[in-house]
C-alpha cells in the first residue's frame, strides 16, 4: 500500500481555516464530500464561546459566495446533510440541509457565484415535531420524526412510540425546488435512524430506545411497500407488505412476531452505516464488523483489533469496490468483504481522520487529515471466486477453533500466533501442500519434502473433491433459473456429505438445520444417499451407512446448545424428514437405528444416543410437532411404539388399539409380543382378561386369547382378576339377564379348564421324584 500526499489543503478556498478547524482538537460531527469530490462539508459541535456551524470549502479556489450556516442553542440543529442528484441537468447535484424542526433549506453551487440558496421548505406538517434522522433514498426524503403528546403527564410507554417513518418526494426542476405529499412510512415507532441505500431503507434503534425494541432492525422496500424483520441472532424473521396506511402502524406490524422477538438479546451496535453494495454496514461494541443484506440475511467480516470499543471511541468504515476500509485508534484495516481477509493493514501517523469520495477509482482511498488529503493506493484482492488464497486461509482458522477447544489455557489463539509460533505443524503442513497442489496448474510444481508429498497423495482425493464444490458453487450463482435446483440439490448432497463425515459440533448442526429448512426435498435425498438406504428384495428398508456415519445420526447436543433458536438434533432432522417425503419408512428407519445402537452400546448405557431419551420417544416427539394431525398420524404412532419392541411402548400401544377398538389387531399385537418375554406376556395376558370382563368385544378371539394364559396364572389369580374389572351396574343383580353383554360362566369355562388341567410346576417336581427308578430309596447299609 503506496501514501502519496495529493494536497496540503492549500488549493481549497479558506483553506487555512479549514485545517485551523481540523486542529482545533474537537472532531468535526460530520465529514462529507460532494459527488464531484471538489466541495468538503464539515458539521462542526463546538463548545461555547465558539458557535457551532454548517461550513463548506471549495477545492481549487473556486471563487464565489461561501456557505456557512451557525446556531445558537437552544436554536434547532442541522441533523443531515443530503447531496441529491438533479434529473433535470445531467451530472448537476444540490445540498439539502436538514434542520431539526423540519426547515430544509437547498442550496446550489454555481461556478463564479458560489452557493446560492435555491429554496427553504418545510418537510414537517405538524408544528411540534421535531426531525431526528434523515436519509435521501433515490428522489425521495425519508426521515424520522418525534411527534410530542399533546398531554403533559402521558403513560412512559405511550411516550415510547412517539416517532413516525415519513417520506416524501424533493422534485427537482428548472422552476425550482418542490415537497410532494408526505407519505407516512410508519407510525406508533420507537425511535430509528433512517439510513438508505439505493433500493432500501434500514430503521436501526436508536441506543435509548427501549430495551423490547432494541433487539431487531427493520428494512423499508418502498417499491414492495414491504417491512422485513430482523435480528443478527435469528437472520430474516418475517416480512410484511403495508398495503393501507391503516396496516402501517408499529405495533400492528409486531403483532405476529412479538413472542419469538422477546427471546432475542438486545441488539450490540457502536457503528451503523451503509456500503456501495446496498447492504449495511454493522460494528459491535466487541469489534465485530458484519454486513445487514436487503433481504435480512447477515453475514460476519471482520474482527478489529483490540477487544472491546469504548463508547466514545469513533470507527470509520467506508466501502471502495469490493474492499472494506476501516480506521480504528489510528489504523487502516483493508479487507475483502468477500472473504473476509485482511488485506492490508496500515499505522497511519495521523490523529484523526475522514473518509472522502474518489472519483472513478476503487482501488484507492482518499483521507482528509490535519495536514492535507493523502491517498492510499491498494493492489486488488484477487478474484474471490479463486479457492487458492482463501482455503490456506480456512485451514489455520479452523485449526484455531479446533486447538482453542481442546486447550485449558484462558488466552485467545489467533492465526498470527498459529503461523508463527510453531507449536503446531499440522495446519503449517497442510497449507503447504494445498498452495503447493492448488497453484501447479498456473505455475510450475515446486519439490515438497518427503512427508509432505506421503500426505498429499493421501488427501488428493479430498482436495479434487473441494475443488468440483468450488466449481459447483460458481455454477450456481452463474447458471440460468431454469438450472439453478438441479445444482442446488447436487451443493445439498456434497454439503450434506461432507458435515457427516466431520465432527458433527454446535455450527455444524446450526448450519445443517438451515440446510434442511431452504432446501428440504434436496436434503432428504441427500440424507437417503449418505445413509444408503434403499428397500431389499422382500421390501424391508435396509442401510449400509459406516459406524461413523451413524454416530453422527444418533449425535444429541446438550440442551443449552439446542432449543435457544430453534435448532434441532440430527436424528430429528432425518425423522421429519422421512414424516415430509416417506413415512411408510420411518418405523423402519427407527428400528435400524436402534439395531445399529443395541450393537455399539449396551442396554442402558448412559454414554450411548439412549441412555438420556430412547429413540423411538425422540421419533414420537417430531410426530407431535406436526402442525396438523390426522388418522395416519395415530397408525404412525402405533407402528413407532412397537418398532422399539419396548415392554412399556408395547403396553402404550396396545392401549391405544384399545381405545380404538381395533381387536383384531389387537390380538395379533398380543400374539406376536408375547413371545417377547414372560413378563411382558403376562402383562398384556392381564390386560386383555381385563377387557374381556368388561364388555364382549373379545369373545370371537377367545380360542386365539386363551393359548397366551402364562403359565404361572392359576384359577384363583383368573377369577380375582375377572372380579376386579367386572363393570359396575346401577341395578340390583338379578340370576338370569335378558341383555346379552354380561360375562358368563360359559365364556370362562375353557380358560379354566385349560389351567386347572395344566400340571403346576409343584407336580412336575414330584412327578420327576415318582418317576426314579426305585422308590422309596433304599435304605443306607448301617456301620456296626
Amino acid at each position: 500500500m503506496k501514501l502519496r500526499q495529493v494536497s496540503d489543503l492549500s488549493d481549497f478556498s479558506r483553506g487555512h481555516w479549514l485545517r485551523e478547524l481540523l486542529c482545533r482538537g474537537e472532531e468535526p460531527s460530520h465529514v462529507q464530500s460532494s459527488p464531484d469530490g471538489q466541495h468538503v462539508l464539515l458539521l462542526q459541535k463546538s463548545r461555547p464561546p465558539a458557535l457551532p456551524r454548517v461550513v463548506a470549502f471549495q477545492r481549487h479556489s473556486i471563487a464565489g459566495a461561501d456557505l456557512e450556516r451557525s446556531w445558537q442553542p437552544p436554536q434547532p440543529a442541522p441533523v443531515g446533510l443530503l447531496f441529491l442528484q438533479s434529473p433535470v441537468v445531467p451530472d448537476s447535484w444540490v445540498l439539502a440541509v436538514v434542520w431539526e424542526h423540519g426547515r430544509t433549506e437547498v442550496w446550489h453551487f454555481v461556478v463564479a457565484v458560489g452557493w446560492q440558496l435555491l429554496q427553504t421548505l418545510e418537510l414537517c406538517q405538524g408544528a411540534r415535531a421535531r426531525v431526528v434522522s434523515v436519509c435521501s433514498q433515490g428522489a425521495s426524503l425519508v426521515w424520522c420524526e418525534e411527534r410530542p403528546p399533546l398531554g403533559a403527564h402521558s403513560d412512559v410507554s405511550k411516550c415510547a412510540f412517539r416517532f413516525c417513518v415519513c417520506a416524501r418526494a424533493l422534485e427537482l426542476g428548472e422552476r425550482g425546488v418542490r415537497l410532494g405529499t408526505a407519505r407516512i412510512v410508519l407510525h406508533n415507532s420507537p425511535e430509528y435512524q433512517v439510513l438508505a441505500s439505493p433500493q432500501h431503507v434500514f430503521l436501526v434503534p436508536a441506543a435509548a430506545g427501549f430495551a423490547t425494541t432494541s433487539k431487531f432492525l427493520l428494512i423499508w422496500h418502498p417499491e414492495k411497500a414491504e417491512f422485513t424483520i430482523t435480528a443478527p441472532s435469528a437472520g430474516f424473521i418475517h416480512s410484511k407488505v403495508l398495503r393501507s396506511s391503516s396496516e402501517s402502524d408499529f405495533k400492528k406490524l409486531l403483532l405476529g412476531s412479538v413472542g419469538l422477538l422477546s427471546g432475542f438479546a438486545p441488539l450490540d451496535i457502536h457503528t451503523s452505516t451503509v456500503s456501495n453494495s446496498g447492504g449495511l454496514l454493522l460494528v459491535s461494541t466487541k469489534g465485530s464488523v458484519s454486513i445487514l443484506e436487503p433481504d435480512g440475511t447477515q453475514r460476519h467480516i471482520f474482527d478489529l483489533e483490540g477487544g472491546p470499543l469504548a463508547q466514545g471511541s469513533p470507527v470509520q468504515l467506508k466501502t471502495f469496490g469490493s474492499i472494506l476500509a476501516c480506521v480504528l485508534a489510528g489504523v487502516l484495516y483493508l479487507v475483502d468483504q468477500n472473504s473476509g481477509r485482511l488485506v492490508e493493514k496500515e499505522v497511519l501517523s495521523m490523529k484523526e481522520v475522514h473518509f472522502l469520495e474518489s472519483q472513478g477509482e476503487e482501488d484507492s482511498i482518499q483521507l482528509l487529515s490535519q495536514s492535507g488529503i493523502y491517498s492510499f493506493t491498494f493492489s486488488k484482492p484477487e478474484d474471490s471466486s479463486r479457492p487458492e488464497p482463501c482455503l490456506v486461509e480456512m485451514v489455520f482458522e479452523e485449526a484455531c477453533r479446533y486447538y482453542q477447544r481442546r486447550s485449558l489455557s484462558s488466552s485467545k489463539l489467533t492465526v498470527e500466533k498459529l503461523k508463527k509460533g510453531g507449536t503446531f505443524q499440522a495446519p503449517v503442513v497442510l497449507a503447504a501442500i494445498l498452495q503447493h497442489s492448488l497453484h501447479q496448474k498456473q505455475k510450475p510444481a515446486r519439490s515438497l519434502q518427503d512427508s509432505y508429498a506421503k500426505l498429499l497423495s493421501t488427501v488428493s482425493l479430498e482436495l479434487q473433491s473441494y475443488m468440483s464444490l468450488e466449481l459447483l458453487k460458481t455454477c450456481v450463482v452463474c447458471a440460468p433459473e431454469s438450472e439453478v435446483e438441479s445444482y442446488c440439490k447436487e451443493l445439498v448432497e456434497q454439503e450434506v456429505s461432507r458435515i457427516l463425515q466431520s465432527d458433527m459440533d454446535k455450527d455444524n448442526l446450526a448450519y445443517l438445520n438451515s440446510v434442511f429448512a431452504s432446501f428440504p426435498k434436496a436434503a432428504w435425498k441427500a440424507t437417503r444417499s449418505c445413509l444408503q438406504l434403499q428397500q431389499n428384495g422382500d421390501g424391508l428398508l435396509v442401510a449400509r451407512a459406516t459406524p461413523e456415519v451413524w454416530k453422527k445420526v444418533l449425535c444429541q447436543p446438550q440442551l443449552e446448545e439446542v432449543g435457544q433458536n430453534g435448532m434441532v438434533p440430527l436424528f430429528e432432522l432425518i425423522c421429519a424428514s422421512f414424516l415430509r417425503f416417506k413415512p411408510k419408512w420411518l418405523p423402519s428407519f427407527v428400528e435400524l437405528t436402534q439395531q445399529y445402537v443395541s450393537s455399539s452400546w449396551s442396554y442402558g448405557s448412559k454414554e450411548g444416543p439412549e441412555g438420556r431419551v430412547p429413540l423411538y420417544k425422540r421419533a414420537l416427539g417430531v410426530l407431535a410437532r406436526k402442525n396438523k394431525h390426522s388418522e395416519a398420524d395415530e397408525e404412525m404412532e402405533l407402528e413407532l411404539l412397537l418398532c422399539s419392541k419396548r415392554p412399556k411402548a408395547v403396553l402404550q400401544a396396545l392401549h391405544l388399539l384399545i381405545h380404538l377398538k381395533q381387536w383384531q389387531r389387537v390380538v395379533e399385537v398380543a400374539e406376536k409380543f408375547s413371545k417377547l418375554s414372560p413378563l411382558l406376556n403376562k402383562e398384556i395376558f392381564i390386560a386383555l382378561l381385563a377387557e374381556f370382563a368388561q364388555h364382549r368385544e373379545l369373545d370371537p378371539y377367545l380360542d386365539r386369547l386363551w393359548p397366551l394364559c402364562p403359565a404361572e396364572l392359576t384359577a384363583s389369580d383368573i377369577l380375582t382378576t375377572v372380579l376386579q374389572h367386572l363393570p359396575h351396574s346401577q341395578e340390583d343383580p338379578v340370576p338370569f339377564s335378558s341383555e346379552g353383554n354380561q360375562l358368563t360362566v360359559g365364556l370362562l369355562k375353557p380358560l379354566l379348564q385349560r389351567v386347572v388341567q395344566r400340571p403346576s410346576v409343584q407336580d412336575e417336581m414330584f412327578s420327576d421324584a415318582l418317576q426314579s427308578s426305585t422308590f422309596p430309596p433304599p435304605t443306607p447299609p448301617r456301620e456296626h
